[in-house]
């Protein structure tokens, strides 16, 4: 009895020691492994952080503050601290604006009708669910298009002279008086560049309001119709009312496209007739890099910058009110 208490304890003597050098290699080990593990990880975030910040981060702090700066990129050495000038400058520009009213009136036109012709595209394809593949493809591929190149090619469609538009309308449907200048008119320019962007970009608001629509409950949709709904009651009373929270995303999307609006009036008009169609982002690249007013041209920006984040925090506002 006495020799196995003496046994065990002289093993228990040698066991504990053991198992502690056991327990502190292991916890050594998983230290090192997190070390290594958390040092990969900066290795591999660290092009992604160096790229972020010298074509993201740097440019945004450095442009803010040249927008309180006079600064000439060409004639002057550094930029001279101006405070508020630019800004206040900005809302007395004519030329400003004149590009603050075209945009707008550019984004609200815009607005309502990719809003409207996205929403009954939408639905049109989801009544008809079986065959619609073809279609669907049909309203995408604009998408797929480079607005740029989609500009070059409805200035050959709307061209006065040689256009297809009007070839159509006076050498084929005899209608000569309904030819006319679509792009080089006051009344038509900006009309003609909100229809082209619709072209451009209704297939992605087709999208958006499909991904909406499919997610509404067939349950919903089966008993309206046990409860005799037509189809424009089904509509009016079940689907839109249930599209709310698209109706955010796809308005605020619409809105952002529209004030950021730029290559189609630079490619299909450069602004003309007069300044017809010359929209904000024009003013703002003339002004950087016509006339090299770096200052001046960022703050500019900033102006835009701000409305369009008004607009996001609109978006967000009504999304945490539809969440709660």
């Amino acid at each position: 009895m006495y020799s196995a208490s003496v046994a065990g304890r002289i093993l228990n003597e040698w066991l504990i020691p053991h198992k502690r050098s056991v327990i502190l290699k292991r916890t050594q080990n998983l230290d090192h492994r997190r070390k290594v593990k958390a040092s990969m990880g900066v290795i591999f975030t660290f092009p992604a952080f160096l790229f972020i910040f010298t074509f993201m981060i740097y440019p945004l702090f450095t442009s803010f503050y040249y927008s309180f700066t006079d600064y000439n990129y060409v004639y002057d050495k550094k930029p001279v601290f101006a405070g508020l000038k630019n800004y206040i400058s900005a809302f007395s520009d004519k030329d400003f604006i004149v590009t603050m009213k075209n945009t707008a009136v550019f984004a609200s036109s815009y607005f309502v009708l990719v809003m409207l012709l996205g929403l009954i595209i939408a639905l049109m394809l989801f009544s008809f669910k079986k065959g619609t593949g073809f279609f669907r493809t049909c309203i995408f591929m604009p998408i797929v298009v480079p607005i740029s190149l989609a500009a070059i090619l409805f200035n050959w469609v709307f061209a006065e002279n040689f256009g297809l538009l009007n070839f159509i309308i006076g050498d084929v449907l005899n209608l000569q008086q309904f030819t006319r200048g679509w792009l080089t008119s006051r009344s038509t320019a900006m009309g003609t560049i909100v229809l082209v962007t619709i072209w451009s970009t209704v297939g992605f608001q087709t999208i958006l309001f499909l991904a909406g629509l499919q997610s509404i409950s067939t349950d919903i949709l089966e008993a309206a119709k046990i409860d005799g709904a037509n189809a424009l009651q089904t509509i009016t009373r079940v689907i839109l009312p249930n599209l709310r929270e698209t109706y955010v995303i796809t308005g605020i999307w619409a809105i952002l496209t529209g004030l950021k609006v730029f290559v189609q009036p630079s490619v299909m008009t450069g602004g003309s007739p007069g300044n017809a169609t010359r929209v904000m982002y024009m003013h703002i690249y003339d002004n950087a890099f016509e006339y090299f007013e770096m200052g001046y041209a960022t703050a500019l920006g900033f102006i835009l910058s701000i409305i369009i984040l008004i607009f996001s925090l609109i978006n967000l506002r009504i999304n945490v009110k539809e969440d709660d």
